[in-house]
């Protein structure tokens, strides 16, 4: 399957969105937290407890995402000269943990479950509380992967996922009750529990995958470097590109090509044939950060440095 082009957003529109949606997930992790303390200090539920115990470092998860996405849109300084767009990778990592650790935690209650007899036992309030959980974590996720979808935020990315964990934890207790209530068979909570482990661990590879793209400078994907190259060579007076190398970092993505040019043209024509190429992957990619090299056609020398050799494509 292939990957969609990128979205032709700039880094502030980007970072219009993300704030947008990151500012969503504190407020439902807020407002969850408020109602299971409430249902908490009502029944004094051990497992109410618990719940109110994970929604708490849901707000915790959220925050991070809450200030990573806004760091990473911090323009370069002078410590910093390609930006600050890997802080959402590093978030998204810590999500991508709390993924993971709650697949472990949901697996290991699920195999205790199998050596139970009774079917687990909610109360009224419990049971309303998780309704409400699911029904407010689930606008959030939608929103998370439409905003997924035009920015390809990874911190926003990790957020999803593990507010997808809590929707699956809280769906599956659900299904446990019925199970248990209606068709008396309370295994069925334990062998869902299990299911939604795998598909979680599942999950949270793939927030790993996504952040360590970005911290180890992974190319963009194949239709957005043969766009980009393609953009580079619309004008007849570019004879090529090679050595093009292309990174995302949170809301920015940097490219970087040597373009072969006729070794007659002026400088002051070259340049200008250089520009221009920036301005036509510019309006595709408004959050691009591009340096290109001008290369005599046949009379260049080769390039030294430790990458000098890297495969042209």
């Amino acid at each position: 399957m292939s990957t969609p082009a990128v979205p032709a957003l700039t880094a502030a529109e980007t970072l219009v969105l993300t704030r947008r949606v990151t500012t969503l997930s504190v407020g439902v992790a807020a407002v969850l937290i408020v109602i299971k303390g409430a249902a908490w200090l009502s029944g004094h539920s051990v497992a109410m407890l618990a719940s109110l115990a994970d929604s708490s470092l849901d707000l915790v998860a959220s925050l991070i995402t809450f200030y990573a996405v806004r760091y990473a849109a911090v323009p370069p300084d002078a410590e910093h000269r390609f930006g600050h767009g890997k802080a959402e990778a590093f978030a998204s990592l810590t999500q991508g943990g709390l993924v993971f650790a709650s697949a472990a935690l949901i697996g290991q209650e699920a195999i205790r479950a199998f050596a139970r007899t009774e079917p687990p036992e909610h109360g009224a309030i419990g049971v309303g509380v998780m309704v409400a959980s699911i029904v407010l974590t689930l606008l959030l996720i939608r929103a998370q992967t439409e905003v997924t979808k035009k920015t390809r935020s990874v911190a926003v990315s990790g957020d999803r996922a593990h507010y997808a964990a809590d929707l699956a934890s809280n769906a599956v207790s659900l299904i446990g009750i019925g199970a248990a209530s209606l068709l008396h068979l309370p295994w069925v909570d334990a062998a869902a529990g299990l299911v939604v482990a795998l598909w979680l661990l599942w999950g949270a590879i793939g927030v790993f995958r996504e952040a360590a793209h970005q911290l180890m400078d992974h190319e963009l994907p194949l239709e957005d470097r043969e766009r980009i190259i393609a953009l580079m060579t619309a004008d007849a007076r570019v004879l090529g590109v090679h050595q093009v190398r292309t990174r995302a970092s949170g809301p920015y993505m940097h490219v970087q090509a040597h373009m072969d040019l006729d070794p007659g043209l002026p400088l002051s024509v070259a340049h200008a044939v250089m520009v221009a190429a920036e301005k036509r992957v510019l309006e595709a990619f408004p959050a691009a950060d591009i340096l290109l090299h001008p290369d005599p056609r046949g009379a260049a020398e080769p390039h030294g440095g430790a990458f000098g050799e890297a495969p042209p494509h």
